[in-house]
This record gives C-alpha cells, structure tokens and sequence, in this order.
C-alpha cells in the first residue's frame, strides 16, 4: 500500500485516509486486530485509520532493524550513500509539502500555514543533515610518541527506538530521524497515535528516495504497549523520546534492561525575563506569538513572564492588547493564526489549570474560557498576574495558551525566580544592555536561551534541556554524535617492548 496521495486541497476528506504500518520496507496491518480512528480535532470528522499495533509488530520491526543495521549496506556504503538519500528526501517533502501541511493540520488542529511552515523546515532540516552525514569523523592522537598512534572513531549506536509527540509530529520527526540515520543507525519509529499520518507519509517517500529495506520502520498504536516495548526491547541499543517528563522517566526505567543509551526531550516551565531597559513593543509581540504559537501546545512556550517591576504595568497593557488582535479559528483558512487544541482530553487539562489558578489567588487579565464554536476545542489565549512563585500555574508545566506573570525587582532576583524550577529547557531574555543579557545568559539553567527573540534559529544549533527537562542533544553535528559511540583505538609502530624477560 502506498500512503502517500499528493493531491492538494484544502477540504475536508469525504471519508479518512487508511494507514498502514511500515516494517522491513513492505505496508502491513501486522498483528492488528483493531485500528485507531483520528478525528481532526477541529472539525470532528474521521481524517486517519491506523492500525493498534501490539508487542509482536515491535518484534518484527526490531528484527528488520537489527539485520538492517548489522548485515544491509546503510552503514556500509558510507555517508556519500546515506547524504543522497537525505537529499532525496528533502526534495521528496518539497515536491509533496501541501499534502503533508493538510495531513499534519488535519491531524492536530494547527493553522494550515503554520503546518507549511514546519513541512518546508522539515525540509531544510533533511538537507542540513544530509551535509553532517559526510561531516562527521573522529580524531587521531599523533602525539604518544613515535612507537604508538592514537585514534578515535566514532560509530553508529545501532537500532535507535523513536518515540515522538503529537504537538509537532513531522518538524520534531525531522530534528530527530535524518540525523539518526546520517549516522549510520537504523530506526524503529513510533509517533503519537493522535497524529501517526505525516510520519507514515514520509517512509513512503523515504522509499521513493531508495532507502534500502528495514532502515526505516514506522508502527502505530498506543504508546502504552508499544513506547514500552521499544524502551524495554534488549535488540535496541539506544531509545529517543520527546514528550513529558513523566513518561519520560518510566522511558528511563524501561531502558535500563540492557543499559541502553536514551536521549530525552522533555517538559518546560520556559522564562521570558524582561528587563526595564527592553524594547517593550518588540517584547510584547514575542511573548504573545511565543504563547500562542501551536496553541500554547510547544515544549519551548515562554510560559514564565518576569518582568521588571517599574514596566510591569506598561507591558502587561501591550501583550493584553496584541492578544485581543490574535486570530483563532478555523485552521484551514490562510489568515488564521491560533487553532484547535489538539485533543478533548487535553483541552480540559488545560482548563483544569486555568481554575487552579483562579483558585489560588492570581488575578485573570485575559480568556480563561473555551470559546464557543460549532466544532473545534478553541481557547483563549489566558493571562494572569500577580502570579507568586509557589502556584501551582507557575511551577507545572500546563502546555497551552497559559501565561503567568510575575514581577522582580533586581537582577539576583529574576535570576532565582527563572531558575526557580526542576525544569531547564528554554529561556528568553529582553534587554538593550549588552552587559545584562550576557550576564543573563551565563546564569539562566536552560538548554536554548534567545536573546531579544524567541523560538527563532535553525538546524545549526543543538537543542535540549537542562535538569528535568531531559538528557542529550539534538540537531547540529552535536545530533548527529548523540547517535554514535566513541571507540578508542591504540596502534603500536614498530616492535613493542616485552614485559616478560627473555
């Protein structure tokens, strides 16, 4: 079964699309009994089928992985090999990017242009990799002395299990998947049942493009059975996971079977800090795009307002008044910019949060409410203030349009407030004063940090989290090392001196 139709439109489907699973280069039902029917959460209308995998297709997809990886050409042809197939790739996801933007927003309720947005990043992303691929190399010690030479190679890990979230399945697919294979390893992914379509799509194009079989393999069904599978699976030698830092822990324990490597990207409490001397109009347009962006539903959401006190009033009245302008609504119209939470369960989280902090005594500026339409989970883009460190609205991650503000008073101060949690994954900092933000940035707890920006850069720099917000690196070479081992190899020249006398 091909899963790849490329006819753009931008109309609802008048039945869903069936999907298959994708082991050892063949489209299958595997063991399926039962399938998993997505319904566009903005619509309420039947968009996917997919097969409910079970723990025998994690089996046979892990087998096709392990015989890929230790007797197929992928790692042996060299990266000259693996580079042209990313490159194929990357121009396969161009070709077809409006049927996969109208998979991905079908799926998860994102404005259509922001799901072109991330499909034709994605792209950009498999060709960046494509170039690490032939980049990566090791190093040599010539400096031992002239009876002994010292190298250092590094190696594919092996078969990596991938596990990816519902919020961005095909941009943190591709911040992940072409830099494990331009290592060299082979792959048994998993995406979120919610939104399995643009990755299945993609393994479709990855065949076009020539990837040999059982390098690339896709299975879907709750994460409950196969996520833990994968984790536990002693054939696997390293597992990927992005998601909560709940699961993200019982990800940790289920790979302690065999020891194998596990890279996490996890949740985030993210700190915008704003200083007295920023450009408040510039400040203000950032924090509401970084709150709203994805709905809110983005791991790097600058949740965390803290703002000097003396402009705490001037630019809570901005970022109110620029939220009253946002357009939400239907995500297939051009002009939309905030759309559907993705999933019922989740809409009433979030709400369940939004009353948490009523109760707890923070002042509601702005939303606070579902909004009212025919079909489709829409919020409010919500503001509070005088928002005290020990809410629970400030400490837990609530992954929607959330924002919580809370004032400083001097530098020591917003430093403690920003690094105030277990979680280390992005910060923003908003100030002209060179000399403050480099300071900021050395102090701040967190693996990205943007400076008078935010949620802005490319593929070049790594990506990760401090602290509970996860283990290890994505993207830049440093995305591609993740995936590889380090061997040291010590080479006599010449004879080598006897321990034993004669």
């Amino acid at each position: 079964m091909n899963n790849n139709d490329n006819t753009p439109h931008l109309a609802l489907p008048q039945q869903p699309r069936l999907f298959e699973m994708f082991i050892d280069g063949q489209w299958t039902r595997g063991s399926a009994v039962k399938q998993v029917t997505r319904f566009s959460p903005a619509h309420d209308v039947p968009v996917s089928v997919y097969p409910s995998g079970g723990v025998a297709d994690v089996q046979q997809a892990v087998a096709a992985a392990r015989r890929a990886f230790d007797q197929g050409p992928w790692v042996r042809s060299g990266a000259a090999f693996r580079a042209g197939i990313l490159l194929r790739t990357a121009e396969l996801i161009r070709q077809n990017s409006e049927a996969l933007a109208l998979c991905e927003t079908l799926e998860t309720g994102k404005p259509i242009s922001q799901s072109r947005g991330e499909v034709l990043g994605a792209a950009g992303i498999w060709e960046y990799a494509a170039g690490q691929a032939r980049a990566l190399h090791g190093d040599s010690f010539n400096n031992l002395g002239d009876s002994l030479l010292g190298l250092v190679t590094r190696e594919p890990v092996g078969v990596v299990g991938l596990i990816t979230p519902w919020n961005f399945p095909f941009f943190i697919l591709a911040e992940r998947l072409p830099f494990i294979l331009a290592s060299g390893c082979t792959v048994v992914a998993k995406p979120s049942e919610l939104t399995s379509g643009t990755t299945l799509m993609l393994a479709g194009l990855m065949k076009e493009a020539g990837l040999p079989d059982g390098v690339l393999n896709v299975l879907t069904g709750p994460g409950s059975v196969l996520g833990q599978a994968i984790s536990e699976h002693a054939d696997i030698d390293m597992v990927s996971f992005t998601g909560s830092t709940e699961v993200g822990r019982l990800t940790m324990a289920a790979a302690a079977g065999n020891m194998k490597k596990v890279g996490l990207e996890l949740g985030g409490k993210n700190p915008q800090i704003v200083f007295a001397d920023a450009d408040l109009d510039a400040a203000a347009d950032a924090i509401v795009f970084g709150i709203c962006f994805n709905a809110g539903q983005c791991c790097v959401s600058g949740s965390r307002l803290i703002v000097e006190r003396s402009v705490e009033r001037a630019l809570t009245e901005k970022i109110c008044a620029l939220l009253d302008k946002v357009r939400i609504g239907e995500p297939l119209e051009e002009g939309t910019q905030v759309g559907s939470i993705t999933e019922g369960r989740h809409l009433e989280r979030v709400l369940s949060y939004i009353e948490q902090g009523r109760r707890e005594g923070a002042l509601l500026l702005r939303g606070g409410q579902r909004i009212d339409a025919p079909t489709g989970l829409y919020l409010q883009p919500t503001v509070f203030a005088d928002v005290t460190p020990q809410m629970v609205i400030a400490r837990e991650e609530i992954f929607g349009p959330v924002l919580t503000i809370t004032a400083f008073d001097d530098f020591n101060e917003a430093m403690a407030l920003a690094n105030g949690t277990p979680f280390g994954l992005a910060a923003s900092i908003w100030s002209r004063d060179l000399e403050t933000s480099m300071r900021a940035m050395r102090e701040i707890k967190a693996g990205r940090v943007w400076v008078n920006t935010t949620i802005a850069g490319g593929p070049e720099l790594p990506s990760g989290g401090f602290k509970q917000s996860g283990i290890g690196r994505e993207t830049g070479r440093y995305g591609v090392e993740e995936y590889t081992e380090l061997k040291a190899v010590h080479v006599q020249m010449g004879p080598r001196t006897p321990w034993v006398s004669a």
